[in-house]
């Protein structure tokens, strides 16, 4: 039984219960980190299969180091194909993932190269950066904390890999509080070295909602960088049957 206590302020009584009100509960408590990270993926890309042009420009001991571009085929979380549209000497060399399973096909070999995610592409640039961009698959995910940042609210989300193949074991996440859009992103080692950070800038409406359409990579220790151009993403109806390695000499 509650035990009622009278409290008495210049003249006026009332009574209050001895039991406190219940405290608030952490901000961290009412978060859905898994929810929001999912929701910031689909603002990245569509949910549904599309096809992509990105345009990587890089920066290397200061100086431009040639532009590649690539045709992006992506269905879901484990299936997607990169082709090399240019430099033309390059023209013909496509990556297949399947789950975290990645093969390079070049023109000139007749057996599939076996590569890994974590494994450098260009510049800055790794092949999971772009063969498989969905963190809310990946990661394991936590609010670690809030932040202001230029006078707008952020969360920041510590990601945890799920697979040790996983392109980078630990992401820092910043997404927007107002509308889930991504901010920045940390990239980390095993170790807990800090590998490199990513931007997400120039908001635009492609593919039915607005989304960054650059993302710009820098060296967490040197002041090369890679910038990624998304110059188009729609979506595409992809049969299973084009991320299978039989069917890669038919795509041009």
């Amino acid at each position: 039984m509650r035990k009622l206590i009278p409290i008495c302020v210049i003249g006026a009584c009332a009574v209050l219960s001895s039991v406190s009100a219940p405290s608030a509960t952490p901000a961290a408590d009412n978060i859905d980190a898994e929810t929001i990270v999912q929701k910031a993926d689909q603002v990245r890309f569509p949910t549904e299969a599309f096809e992509a042009a990105v345009t990587i420009e890089s920066m290397v001991d200061g100086e431009a180091t040639e532009a590649r571009k690539y045709r992006i085929l992506s269905k879901g979380s484990e299936n997607t194909i990169v082709m090399v549209t240019e430099p033309a000497a390059e023209r013909g060399q496509i990556m297949l993932m399947k789950g975290h399973d990645l093969w390079v096909f070049l023109p000139n070999v007749s057996q599939p190269v076996r590569l890994s995610l974590s494994q450098r592409l260009t510049g800055q640039v790794a092949n999971g950066d772009l063969a498989r961009v969905n963190f809310a698959n990946d990661y394991n995910a936590k609010l670690d904390r809030s932040e202001n940042i230029d006078g707008e609210a952020m969360f920041v989300f510590e990601l945890l890999a799920r697979d040790r193949n996983t392109t980078y074991h630990k992401v820092l996440y910043w997404v927007r509080k107002s509308n889930n859009w991504p901010y920045k992103a940390e990239f980390y080692s095993l170790s807990d070295r800090l590998l490199k950070t990513a931007e997400y800038e120039d908001f635009k409406p492609i593919a039915g909602r607005v989304r960054p359409t650059k993302l710009v990579m820098k060296d967490a220790l040197r002041h090369d960088q890679s910038i990624l151009t998304y110059t188009e993403i729609k979506p595409r109806d992809l049969a299973d049957r084009i991320f299978t390695k039989d069917y890669l000499k038919r795509l041009e």
